[in-house]
């Protein structure tokens, strides 16, 4: 009884630390650690300056197109867990148990591992100024990042909140003084490279294969555009604030994308921008002179805030699969007194680490680009099926069809020309969410399991339930019963 009571307790605080924490960390998963790391890769799967700033802005409208396509997803099916749950309720349970397997084995971890790369990368680029850092001192650095972050989510959801404000003013201070240092530089004459007769010059043959991996560099930027749909429940009138969310803030991160690559572009040759493993520090040595300490440490704080936002975007999708009964049912329970995902932050930080294997960053962000997009085609193509199936449900908000007919036809370039260009990385994804298809078969279609079986998991759940102290947040209690329930 007191467990429960406490539970109670835990529900209602958990609700109110979530809502808070929506906003920071939408604004940390869109404006990350993808502008300090993504230029390097961009121009250079361009191979152009002038078109490298046309699939910036390009990648930016699209990103807006699939949101608006998501902003009707997400009221038509107002349940959180994103394009899991709309895939899982358009297409069946197979369909949104692989996007759930491949989120939970692939696209959190390695988004977290390039996260916590591009901290270790910045932070120790400073100490070698004349060469690369140590690979080995990278991937520890960033495990260290990553550990420490994942104990404070542990530990408390208000030291996690706290970390995200202070850091996202790393961010803010970074591109702030990349931008207007760009302005200062036009101003001044400084613009060589985008003059048109030498911003559409080719430092290489242009091939489509390699443009197609550009834009998943680009996208990798853009992460995060779909943030509130994973929390649908939890936002106040989200008829009218998910649409008015990505009104604001997806043509602002466009324009800030832009605007800092136009800015690099003023102080560095396409060269020294692609000879760069941390952008912003070059730039800073640049511009800043003995003031370029800044950037390093600025760009630092902004990613060790990005892998804190990752940590809490990655709990609410294991709560959302677990309440389906695609996940283990431990994943989904918090922490009696402190109202924390314990199990599912351990879970995210395990798989990262292995992530963090390699050290190569931009192999990592070709490797989740390909199958977030594979799925964002899927969600989007859900949306078509789903006004043929059920033409007639409430639909708060309704797009024009041209919208996810222009998407898919980009979508399928990219995923062509994606796996022409990198086939061993897009297969390697592939094979990994195919694996996911004898998982469902056994753990969720066969519904019959031995009794030794069912005896076993529930054994080992009880077994982290007291090692970890945690319980399920169970639905249906209602506010007002809360105190009667606690009392009782």
């Amino acid at each position: 009884i007191k467990i429960m009571a406490k539970h109670q307790k835990c529900k209602k605080k958990k609700k109110k630390n979530y809502s808070k924490n929506a906003a920071l960390a939408l604004e940390s998963n869109i404006i990350g650690s993808g502008i300090f790391v993504s230029p390097k890769g961009v121009l250079e799967n361009s191979s152009s300056v002038g078109l490298a700033l046309i699939v910036w802005t390009l990648t930016g409208v699209i990103t807006a197109i699939s949101a608006l396509c998501y902003a009707e997803l997400g009221v038509t099916i107002p349940k959180s867990g994103g394009d899991y749950s709309y895939v899982k309720d358009i297409f069946g349970g197979l369909a949104g148990f692989l996007r759930l397997w491949i989120a939970v084995l692939v696209i959190y971890p390695t988004n977290q591992a390039v996260i916590a790369l591009t901290f270790a990368n910045y932070a120790l680029q400073p100490l070698f100024p004349s060469c690369f850092p140590p690979e080995r001192a990278l991937g520890l650095l960033a495990a260290v990042c990553l550990l420490l972050l994942t104990w404070i989510n542990c530990f408390s959801v208000r030291w996690a909140t706290r970390v995200q404000d202070v850091f996202t003013t790393g961010k803010l201070l970074a591109l702030f003084l990349i931008i207007i240092m760009g302005i200062v530089q036009i101003c001044q004459g400084n613009f060589y490279w985008l003059e048109p007769e030498h911003a559409f010059h080719p430092l290489q043959p242009y091939d489509v294969g390699r443009i197609a991996l550009a834009f998943l560099q680009g996208s990798f930027a853009y992460a995060g555009w779909n943030f509130l749909n994973y929390v649908t429940e939890e936002l106040i009138d989200p008829y009218r604030n998910l649409p008015r969310a990505i009104f604001i803030s997806v043509p602002l991160v466009t324009f800030v994308y832009v605007f800092a690559n136009i800015a690099y572009i003023t102080a560095m040759s396409p060269q020294e921008l692609i000879a760069s493993n941390a952008v912003a520090v070059t730039f800073g040595e640049k511009l800043l002179g003995v003031m370029s300490w800044i950037m390093p440490i600025s760009v630092a704080l902004s990613t060790f805030g990005g892998v804190n936002g990752s940590l809490f975007t990655s709990s609410r999708l294991f709560f959302a699969g677990a309440r389906e009964g695609h996940l283990p049912r431990l994943l989904a329970m918090i922490h009696v007194n402190r109202c924390t995902p314990i199990p599912a932050l351990l879970f995210t930080c395990l798989s990262t680490l292995l992530m963090l294997c390699t050290s190569d960053i931009y192999t990592l962000i070709n490797y989740v680009g390909f199958i977030n997009y594979l799925f964002y085609g899927v969600t989007v193509a859900g949306q078509i099926v789903l006004r043929i199936k059920e033409p007639d449900i409430h639909r708060p908000i309704k797009v024009s069809l041209a919208w996810p007919v222009i998407f898919l036809i980009f979508w399928a370039f990219l995923l062509i020309f994606s796996l022409y260009s990198e086939p061993v990385v897009c297969c390697i994804g592939l094979a990994i969410m195919l694996s996911g298809v004898p998982v469902y078969l056994f753990g969720i279609y066969w519904e019959n399991k031995p009794e030794n079986f069912n005896s076993f998991v529930a054994k080992l759940t009880h077994l982290g339930q007291k090692l970890f102290m945690v319980v399920y947040p169970t639905e249906g209690s209602e506010d007002g019963n809360e105190d009667k329930d606690e009392a009782g």
